[in-house]
């Protein structure tokens, strides 16, 4: 029995160890993801052979400039830990990208992955003054120095991008504390259902410990008196002593009778579920 219960237990051990490893790695894969996306998509827009509306870039940056892109999404590894720290790092490298000239459209998804962390785990108003705090530093920057002035680029659409993220964060965070209070509710009422059945239970058992202890007594009182008067008429009155005797028999056998019925109820409602649906009725010997 204990080498079950110490296989069960390491059974589950080993299956929260392979949840919480495919958690880390699909946590991995998708910073990878964001990062790859953030680089790939700002060399592209940085290439000088694409043209924006007569906008024509005159080269890439250096390749030491991708950095200001690429720590701050490696740094979306820690969102759970720092989410706010983490977003103001990738918000400094989209300025940072925009400040060398430079078109913040991809710049924008670690930002926007961020602002998503930061709505889904901090306060409403502090996701909403994160954001809002955001979109104001990249909007001065790339307006002062991005290539797009300031009504132009990213300027005119990372406003609906970022409330997006901020709105889809919010409203998994609300799910996720909707689901909590239905569990602890389920969990409430669970356990209210179980102390009213534990009440009931131990209410019947002490009806039923009276009833035994009134049955027990009333045949030992019975037993007793008959007792006594056989010993009494024993000598003088061999009629009535076998009487009396005959009356010790029968109400030793109704008294072992009610005891055994009692013992039955006892014993078939110890084996029986206690549950909801558990009726009390077939409790009652009376």
């Amino acid at each position: 029995m204990a080498a079950a219960s110490c296989r069960y237990t390491l059974q589950a051990m080993s299956l929260k160890t392979a949840v919480r490893g495919a958690r880390r790695w699909r946590g991995a894969a998708g910073v990878a993801l964001v990062t790859a996306a953030a680089v790939a998509g700002a060399y592209a827009e940085a290439n000088p052979r694409h043209h924006y509306g007569g906008l024509h870039l005159t080269g890439h940056p250096p390749l030491a400039a991708y950095l200001l892109l690429a720590l701050p999404a490696l740094a979306l590894a820690w969102r759970n830990a720092r989410p706010t720290a983490v977003f103001w790092l990738t918000v400094a490298g989209t300025a940072g990208w925009a400040a060398l000239g430079q078109i913040a459209g991809a710049a924008l998804v670690p930002v926007m992955v961020a602002l998503f962390w930061v709505a889904l785990t901090r306060p409403r108003r502090v996701a909403i003054a994160a954001g809002l705090a955001a979109a104001v530093v990249i909007f001065v920057t790339e307006g002062l120095l991005g290539p797009f002035g300031w009504l132009g680029g990213p300027n005119a659409t990372m406003w609906p991008e970022l409330l997006a993220a901020g709105a889809l964060g919010a409203y998994v965070a609300a799910r996720r504390q909707w689901l909590a209070a239905e569990r602890d509710r389920a969990a409430r009422t669970e356990q209210a259902r179980e102390e009213e059945t534990r009440r009931r239970v131990d209410a019947e058992r002490m009806r039923i410990a009276r009833e035994l202890h009134d049955v027990v007594a009333h045949s030992m009182a019975m037993i007793n008196v008959q007792a006594t008067a056989a010993s009494m008429q024993l000598a003088g009155d061999p009629d009535g002593a076998a009487a009396a005797i005959q009356a010790i028999r029968t109400a030793s056998k109704s008294g072992l009778r009610e005891l055994r019925a009692i013992l039955d109820v006892l014993r078939q409602a110890s084996t029986r579920p206690i549950g909801r649906a558990t009726s009390f009725a077939a409790w009652n010997v009376g």
